[in-house]
C-alpha cells in the first residue's frame, strides 16, 4: 500500500472559543461528550478525498493541530507552528473580543522565529495581508456558539473573512448536522481542504515564508494515526 501524504493545518483562536469541540466535530462527525481546556497542543487526523468524485481523486491525511490558546503557554506555542500549510481561526459569536484577535492570531504565526522560538515585541503594524496573500496560504474562519447568538452573525461576514476573502462557517459544535455530509458548510469544509492540499503539492511559492510554511511535516506517532475517520 501506497504511503498516504498529508497536510498540518493549525488550528488557532483564544483559549476557550470551542477549537476542541470543532476539531472533534470535523474529524469525528459527532460532538465530543466533554470538551476540556487544550495545554500545548491536541491532534486529530481525519483522512479526505482531494477532489472527490472525479478521476483526480486522491487520499490525504488531514492533520488538525489544535493549539492551546492561553497566554500562560505563549512562549512555547512556536514549536508546533512549522510547517504550516493552511490556518482555522476560530473566535466565539457572542465574543467579539475573540473575533478582533484572530488577527493576533495571525501575527503570531508570522512573528514567530522557527529558530529563536517566540518574540515577545510582536509588531503590531505587521502586513499581514502582504504576507498571507504572497504565500497564499488557505486561510479558513469558524465563528462558534451559534446557538448563543442573535441573528446578526448570519448576515454579516467577520473583518478577517472580507479581508483575505476566505470562507466562513458558523456552527453549534454540538450538533451534527451543522456540519453534515451534503450541507453548505460541509462544502465549504471541504473545499478548504483540497486548497491546502493544492498549496502543499502543487504551488510553486515565491515568499521568504514559502520554506517555512510548506517543509515536509515530522511524521507524527503512530497513535495519532489508529483512528482514521472518513469524509
Amino acid at each position: 500500500m501506497a504511503a498516504i501524504d498529508r497536510v498540518r493545518v493549525m488550528v488557532l483562536g483564544d483559549s476557550g472559543v470551542g477549537k476542541t469541540s470543532f476539531v472533534h466535530l470535523a474529524a469525528n462527525n459527532e460532538p465530543v461528550r466533554a470538551p476540556g481546556w487544550t495545554i500545548g497542543c491536541s491532534v486529530e487526523v481525519k483522512l479526505h478525498e482531494y477532489k472527490e468524485g472525479t478521476p483526480g481523486q486522491v487520499t490525504y491525511f488531514i492533520e488538525l493541530w489544535d493549539v492551546g490558546g492561553s497566554r500562560n503557554h505563549r512562549n512555547t506555542r512556536h514549536v508546533f507552528y512549522n510547517p504550516c500549510h493552511g490556518v482555522i481561526l476560530v473566535h466565539d459569536l457572542t465574543n467579539s473580543k475573540s473575533e478582533a484577535n484572530l488577527r493576533k492570531w495571525l501575527q503570531e504565526l508570522i512573528n514567530c522565529d522557527m529558530n529563536n522560538g517566540y518574540q515577545e515585541n510582536l509588531s503590531e503594524n505587521l502586513d499581514v495581508e502582504n504576507l498571507f496573500g504572497s504565500t497564499q496560504i488557505p486561510i479558513l474562519i469558524i465563528g462558534t456558539k451559534l446557538d448563543l447568538a442573535d441573528d446578526k452573525p448570519l448576515s454579516r461576514r467577520s473583518k478577517l473573512a472580507t479581508q483575505f476573502n476566505a470562507e466562513e462557517i458558523l456552527l453549534d459544535c454540538r450538533q451534527t448536522r451543522y456540519l453534515a455530509a451534503g450541507t453548505s458548510n460541509a462544502v465549504k469544509l471541504s473545499r478548504f481542504y483540497d486548497k491546502v492540499i493544492e498549496r502543499r503539492y502543487n504551488s510553486q511559492a515565491t515568499s521568504p515564508y514559502s520554506e517555512r510554511f510548506n517543509s515536509t511535516s515530522p511524521i507524527l506517532p503512530s497513535k495519532f494515526y489508529s483512528s482514521m475517520h472518513q469524509d
